[in-house]
């Protein structure tokens, strides 16, 4: 046997390379270039103690930086209470995986329902499922069902203020799955909305995907915009920031059909980049094109409430060509994470998360605009992220904040920086911030 972790024989291996045609595994990797293939021994460390290696992993840790963040983007420095984390490490959650046994599963098939319930409060909407992997494919999920929804129509419009992070996942997904994508232009930071008639005029729009607030941090009025679309047999899709949900007119308040997004700023730690939380949700009428799970309550045969998976023959239940879409895991871990942190926050709680997050935000960009090194990007009204341009070399002013333990601006290009400011930051660190600003 050439590896004790691998349990096939030499034999095996000659067996199967022989049916596929090569003559030794090499071979599979021929397409690969030679200078990345690794030709050396892998520097691996001898085995060490349990109190040599806790040591080992303090001594790692101490290399990172513990940052105060000012950066946005999509990823946000939100508190989480620490309860949210005991809770999420009980043994049952942190072992428990789809719940196709309802006999068995009713705790998770319970909190799942709840947060689909907390979900549909947030966005307005009448449904929602529990099972995307981040906002981004949520958001592409969404745009096939506006396409499996709209009678003989497979071009899609998205906003070009989308989260661009968001918008390649969504370009990716569309070109595998054959569906016309078109971007609809920006103006003054904002979705060119001008153009949405002559767009629509061509027949062929399924649906419009916009955010809410954009990749700017401005929080758009779309007034109208459901009405043209369901006067056109089309749908609307909003990508939303669901904390911010808490303040803001919801998506069914904007008559749109479909909300999605990212749930990593319910209270989620940035954790160098997952695992978030996409959620998913809609109105009723478009549930039966909604992937994912779904849970519905209902009663025993002793009259007793209940949870079961419902609407299940769409994905691995049937015929993968059949299904409506072949995304299957449940992300109930996640789900249980934002389930916790609503219930612990509360209504009041969002409330005060957004206005600690706003005043900071407003503070933080008079004081910038007021220094006269940043000028007002896009006079559009913003929560807790904002858009500003400057002359300032902004690769050298973020590397003097690093220094300084700051996370500072994302760097949008063209003298254009976005600014970012949760409920975490205090006024000592926006004034910090300003201070260090100031002196570039």
């Amino acid at each position: 046997m050439s590896n004790k972790f691998i349990p096939h024989t030499e034999d095996d291996l000659r067996v199967m390379l022989e049916r596929i045609g090569v003559d030794c595994v090499d071979a599979l990797y021929a397409d690969v270039p030679q200078e990345v293939i690794f030709q050396g021994e892998y520097d691996i460390p001898s085995a060490m103690s349990e109190v040599e290696l806790r040591k080992h992993f303090k001594e790692l840790g101490k290399k990172n930086s513990q940052l105060t963040v000012f950066a946005g983007g999509g990823v946000y420095d939100h508190y989480s209470p620490s309860a949210v984390a005991h809770l999420l490490g009980r043994s049952e959650f942190y072992t428990a995986y789809t719940p196709y046994q309802p006999e068995i599963s009713q705790g998770t098939l319970q909190y799942i329902f709840e947060y689909q319930t907390m979900i549909a409060e947030l966005t307005g909407m009448e449904a929602s499922n529990a099972s995307m992997y981040d906002g981004a494919t949520a958001t592409a999920e969404a745009m096939f069902m506006m396409v499996n929804s709209a009678r003989k129509k497979n071009r899609v419009l998205i906003s070009a203020t989308v989260s661009p992070r968001v918008a390649e996942v969504v370009k990716t997904y569309a070109k595998f799955h054959g569906v016309a994508l078109d971007v609809l232009p920006e103006k003054d930071g904002v979705t060119d909305l001008s153009l949405l008639d002559a767009e629509l005029a061509k027949g062929d729009v399924a649906g419009l995907i916009v955010p809410k607030p954009n990749k700017y941090g401005i929080i758009e009025d779309l007034t109208g915009v459901a009405d043209k679309l369901h006067a056109a047999k089309g749908f609307l899709t909003m990508n939303c920031d669901p904390s911010t949900l808490a303040v803001l007119r919801t998506p069914a308040g904007w008559g749109a059909d479909i909300a999605c997004g990212d749930g990593q700023t319910l209270g989620m730690p940035m954790e160098f980049g997952g695992p978030y939380l996409g959620f998913l949700a809609c109105g009723s009428g478009m549930l039966r094109k909604m992937p994912g799970r779904v849970v519905g309550a209902t009663k025993d045969a002793d009259g007793k409430r209940c949870y079961v998976l419902t609407l299940q023959a769409r994905e691995q239940h049937i015929r993968r060509q059949k299904a409506t879409s072949n995304i299957c895991s449940n992300q109930s871990l996640m789900a249980l994470y934002a389930t916790i942190y609503v219930a612990l926050m509360g209504k009041e709680g969002l409330k005060e998360v957004n206005k600690l997050a706003c005043d900071g935000a407003h503070y933080l960009c008079d004081a910038l605009v007021k220094s006269g090194k940043f000028q007002i990007a896009f006079d559009k009204p913003f929560l807790k992220e904002f858009t500003l341009k400057t002359d300032l070399d902004v690769k050298a002013l973020n590397k003097k904040l690093l220094a300084n333990g700051i996370m500072g601006p994302l760097d949008l290009g063209d003298g254009l920086v976005e600014f970012a400011v949760t409920e975490k930051r205090t006024k000592e660190e926006i004034d910090q911030l300003i201070t260090l600003i100031l002196e570039a």
